[in-house]
């Protein structure tokens, strides 16, 4: 199976396809995007996980389809801009947040919101900025795939980390 770039966004007009890869033009005004799509992201997921109280099922279900949806807008918005994964474009980090959390309810026995919330977003922009163990050949993959796939896999690594470190918080 070849992956490629969906091709209903080329439909879209491309003040509409750059706001919302940039997030309402945020990625293009402040410095440090990926840090503030980041952070947005926190604030989406804390939604997700405190208002909402989705649950790690509803937070898969969801991550899946606002990931879909990120490839083919960032993938098309790369194609708009005509450079290939620019800084601005911050939907990739800001769907990505919420698997940094999957598993809310066991993160949180023992230790407050606001430390788990603060300590994936430390590590997500780590490892997204890093990129190791084999997420930077994940920006390799083609158009859009590569955008937010790299930022997936850096969440999920987080939220491994996350559990490891709050296990072992728990034995001490």
């Amino acid at each position: 199976m070849r992956l490629q770039q969906p091709s209903w966004p080329r439909f879209l007009p491309t003040w509409w396809v750059v706001n919302f890869a940039t997030l309402g033009g945020v990625g293009r005004v402040l410095p440090a995007p990926g840090t503030w799509g980041s952070l947005l992201g926190v604030g989406y997921s804390a939604t997700l996980v405190l208002g909402l109280n989705l649950g790690t099922i509803g937070v898969l279900a969801l991550s899946t389809v606002a990931s879909y949806l990120a490839v083919a807008i960032c993938g098309e918005a790369e194609i708009r801009l005509g450079r290939s994964d620019p800084g601005e474009i911050i939907l990739d980090e800001f769907v990505a947040m919420p698997l940094c959390f999957l598993g809310w309810s066991e993160l949180t026995v023992g230790v407050s919101n606001g430390v788990v919330l603060l300590a994936g977003f430390t590590l997500f922009r780590f490892f997204d900025i890093v990129k190791p163990l084999g997420i930077s050949r994940l920006q390799r993959w083609p158009a859009g795939w590569g955008v937010v796939v790299d930022d997936l896999a850096a969440a999920l690594v987080t939220c491994g980390v996350l559990h490891s470190a709050h296990a072992l918080w728990l034995a001490l």
